[in-house]
């Protein structure tokens, strides 16, 4: 029997009375990568908001190892939506520091996780210069201070140059060996195909698969079979 770190059901989220969400029913093993695909628009980054807290579900559960989700879960949560939150005007390190004293945590975070993202070499370098793909990894570094047990990514890869991609790829890979759950988000499907142990695929705020990860032409048909479903329902403009 699979160990589930994380479990919705029948997660829905309207604005204006436009539903977002619509019945999303996630099921998220520990120690793994969960990719949720989708076109944009689809309803991803409000899924996502709504399990790390940042917007309220108007109705359907959320529940971490089995339990009621609470503000408490948070502390088991990292979580990297849109930009990074950074200083720009700060090194990697001063934006790191601004955080563990906020969150009251140890001062050694810092160096553990800035080695965990390959950034201890950035020194007084002001994280406004970094690359695009190095201000990821920052924001990861953040999301990384209070020990999550499970990591949200929302598009992470959008923006980077290929090499950015590459260094992403293999850091994303090498967090379930760490005890870190991963979900991550995005339209892109080969970079999900080959990080992800599962995926969900969501189109106009419905859940249309969920298990195995297709390959090649086959994960792009099944791909645009679930949009093109959401389309003929009328859930989805082009």
């Amino acid at each position: 029997m699979q160990d589930i770190i994380l479990e919705t059901r029948d997660l829905c989220k309207s604005f204006k009375h436009q539903p977002a969400v619509n019945k999303v029913s996630l099921t998220i093993p520990r120690n793994s990568i969960y990719g949720l695909l989708g076109p944009n628009g689809a309803g991803k980054s409000t899924t996502l908001k709504m399990i790390a807290g940042m917007l309220r579900p108007d109705s359907g559960s959320i529940r971490i190892h089995g339990h009621e989700w609470t503000r408490k879960a948070l502390s088991r949560i990292g979580v990297l939506i849109e930009a990074p939150p950074l200083y720009e005007n700060l090194t990697a390190r001063e934006n790191l520091k601004v955080r563990t004293l906020s969150l009251g945590l140890p001062h050694s975070r810092i160096e553990e996780v800035l080695a965990v993202v390959d950034l201890t070499h950035t020194g007084k370098k002001r994280a406004g210069q970094f690359s695009m793909g190095m201000k990821q990894r920052l924001g990861i570094a953040i999301a990384l201070l209070n020990q999550p047990e499970l990591l949200i990514l929302d598009e992470p890869m959008n923006g980077l140059d290929p090499i950015g991609i590459q260094e992403l790829r293999e850091l994303i890979r090498s967090f379930p060996q760490q005890g870190i759950t991963v979900i991550l988000s995005s339209h892109i499907l080969t970079e999900v195909e080959q990080v992800a142990d599962q995926i969900g695929i969501i189109a106009g705020g419905v859940l249309g698969y969920q298990g195995a990860v297709p390959h090649g032409q086959e994960l792009e048909a099944l791909f645009m079979q679930v949009a093109a479903a959401a389309r003929r329902e009328g859930t989805v403009h082009a």
